[in-house]
């Protein structure tokens, strides 16, 4: 029987981007909208609350310690001793950083859109620890959930809007050969942050469907984890032997928010994730 629990109760106004930090043995995600990094540390039950200047789509761990962060006028990087600095910045007026991932070379894949979501308005780019900068050339509109296949040759990216899930081929020079793995059907909610397990699935968090879905390698929908927030946001596996799935949610436009919306919840044994690559920069 499926079963979720609730890891932090929180108000979050839209939380996103759980990650597993595995030298921290803690959970980082955010509060996009309230500004806020948190970590909560499950062994313990130890929670902490960074502020940001801005608003903040992802936070991830650093190869070198410290955190890379998709802000509202580009990303940063935050050291050991909370020093910050820009590693790209490039502000444009209406527009926030959202969900972002770290592929299996170290490159961060950062996802933008506009406040209004105008069609188009967003992008997907890919940031070395170098600062090297590539944008793909599609038009997004609300640049989402990203993950890889075990073996990093497929990468899979949501563009919330279109109710797809898209996979691409993925190697050193970029990604091509964009296709559809899954549609998600109306009135089941709109696509969000995604994570890949060790078989090759790709769980999606369903934005007003009140769930996480299970898509096999070939698109096939094989497992519906129903959840007591409509506004499910991301999911990341974590946890020692990363089988506890974490899932972020929202009270964003919530005229009546339940009361576990904007909480971050678990669900135990969920299955087996893989090990996600720190940012190299």
């Amino acid at each position: 029987m499926i079963r979720h629990e609730v890891a932090v109760r929180a108000g979050a106004a839209l939380g996103e981007g759980p990650t597993w930090d595995p030298a921290a043995g803690r959970l980082l995600w955010v509060d996009i909208l309230g500004m806020r990094v948190h970590t909560y540390d499950p062994a313990t039950g130890r929670r902490t609350v960074r502020t940001t200047e801005q608003h903040v789509g992802a936070a991830k761990p650093r190869a070198g310690g410290g955190l890379v962060l998709n802000l509202r006028d580009g990303v940063g990087l935050l050291d050991p001793d909370d020093t910050f600095r820009w590693l790209h910045r490039d502000p444009v007026p209406g527009r926030r950083a959202n969900d972002a991932a770290v592929a299996p070379d170290g490159s961060l894949w950062a996802g933008t859109m506009r406040y209004d979501e105008a069609p188009g308005g967003g992008t997907l780019s890919r940031l070395t620890g170098a600062g090297t900068v590539w944008t793909a050339p599609d038009p997004v509109t609300v640049g989402n959930g990203t993950g890889w296949s075990p073996d990093g040759r497929l990468m899979y990216h949501v563009d919330s809007p279109t109710r797809r899930v898209d996979v691409f081929d993925h190697d050193a020079d970029g990604i091509r050969g964009r296709r559809t793995l899954a549609v998600i059907e109306e009135g089941a909610g709109y696509p969000d942050g995604l994570t890949v397990d060790a078989d090759g699935c790709v769980w999606v968090a369903l934005w007003d469907g009140g769930a996480v879905r299970r898509y096999t390698p070939d698109g096939r929908l094989d497992r519906v984890i129903p959840l007591p927030a409509p506004r499910t946001t991301a999911c990341a596996f974590g946890g020692p032997g990363l089988t506890d799935l974490y899932i972020t949610t929202a009270r964003e436009g919530l005229a009546s928010p339940g009361p576990l919306s904007g909480s971050l919840l678990v669900v135990p044994d969920a299955g087996h994730g893989l090990p996600q690559p720190a940012f190299a920069g």
